[in-house]
């Protein structure tokens, strides 16, 4: 396997926008911008995925990458969707339609989407794997792997039934490292014993980590005066000898300048910095509510009835409980601008949980829209208006 010789990956799962509030509108001259910058550093690997941007990711990384740069100048990465299909010929269709997309003949590196029991039970189910592996044989796809949110037990499983695989793609990151829900080390090692190598997704967790808490981020200054509360979470993940490429969903130039300053010429965290982010994660567990990445396929995969913008309302959420000040909530003012422009509201909910069949962090959505309601809803005076 040809693994890049720098760790950082452009992650094209959230690019930059030219409105907030539609992921299809995607800033593509400020992009090829970033895209270029990122190649001059010496960075080539590039991850995409079916349903990234409203379906809009693939073609925009066609626009962006391929049709402008060499294609032994960097790798491509894509993923099979086994969540939304619904026969055989509809994952071939869609393996041809990327192809299209992108403007490639080949991928250098083909995932088979979100590998959850679900999900591994419809790629069976459809032939996903045995049709992957001929695309494989054929050349149309370099290293072939999968990427996963389940437990290690269940990783443990489908490397020990299909040991072609190739490698993994894991959350890993410093808040979930000992997560029992998420179980980040638990499946590294898991990897390691296969002899799998690892790329990384969420580092940051979903922008979680880029902003901490007051003292805990005190204390990280105070260790590494000159380093991003980003760089700690991406440099936790590089620092793991197994783990070939840590993605980064870079959003705007600013990200990218900083992962690509400090990933150029990468050294690992010390004993002592590790020991001082995990210590740290014990203390932030305790300030999150709900711990959404905001990937979004609750509402791009499960096509909520109800139209309701679960990860935007979460993050509102959160941020509502970490507020200090009491006379005026700007996160009630975003939540009712999203409900006047025609989104459902967390009291439309009706629990079908189509949505926590498909997320990846396994959390109780239809448990949290009442609070959220509550938190929300009532006594905001905006949603009167």
């Amino acid at each position: 396997m040809n693994f890049p010789e720098k760790k950082l990956g452009f992650g094209f799962m959230r690019m930059p926008l030219l409105n907030s509030d539609d992921q299809a509108a995607i800033d593509v001259p400020q992009l090829e911008k970033m895209v270029d910058k990122f190649f001059e550093r010496g960075f080539t690997y590039c991850d995409t995925a079916w349903m990234y941007h409203d379906f809009m990711s693939e073609p925009t990384v066609g626009k962006a990458v391929v049709s402008r740069y060499p294609r032994d100048s960097f790798t491509i990465a894509t993923k099979m969707p086994v969540a939304m299909l619904h026969s055989h010929e509809e994952g071939v269709e869609i393996f041809e339609k990327q192809k299209e997309k992108l403007g490639v003949d080949y991928f250098d590196f083909y995932l088979v989407h979100d590998m959850g029991r679900a999900n591994y039970e419809n790629a069976k189910k459809y032939d996903m794997i045995p049709f992957l592996r001929e695309k494989k044989e054929a050349g149309e796809i370099r290293c072939l792997g999968f990427s996963c949110h389940d437990n290690a037990e269940f990783l443990d499983q489908v490397l020990t039934e299909n040991p072609f695989f190739e490698f993994v793609q894991l959350q890993i990151n410093y808040l979930d490292w000992e997560n029992e829900g998420i179980q980040s080390r638990k499946c590294y090692e898991v990897c390691v014993k296969h002899n799998k190598p690892v790329i990384v997704m969420e580092p940051v967790k979903g922008g979680t980590l880029a902003k901490l808490p007051d003292a805990i981020e005190k204390r990280l200054r105070e260790a590494r005066p000159d380093w991003s509360m980003a760089q700690w979470a991406i440099r936790f993940a590089a620092s793991l000898e197994n783990v070939k490429v840590v993605l980064s969903g870079m959003s705007n130039e600013e990200q990218l300048e900083d992962n690509t300053t400090f990933m150029k010429d990468f050294v690992p965290l010390t004993d002592e910095e590790t020991k001082l982010v995990l210590d740290a994660a014990e203390e932030i567990r305790q300030t999150i509510a709900i711990p959404c990445t905001g990937c979004r396929y609750c509402v791009e995969e499960s096509s909520c009835p109800k139209g309701i913008l679960i990860p935007n309302y979460f993050a509102l959420y959160n941020t509502e409980k970490l507020r200090t000040r009491e006379d005026w909530s700007p996160e009630k003012e975003y939540y009712a601008n999203f409900v006047k422009n025609g989104n459902g509201k967390a009291s439309d909910c009706i629990a079908c949980k189509k949505c926590e069949r498909v997320c990846p962090q396994h959390i109780k959505i239809s448990e949290w829209m009442p609070k959220l309601k509550v938190e929300m809803e009532d006594n905001n005076y905006l949603m009167a208006e």
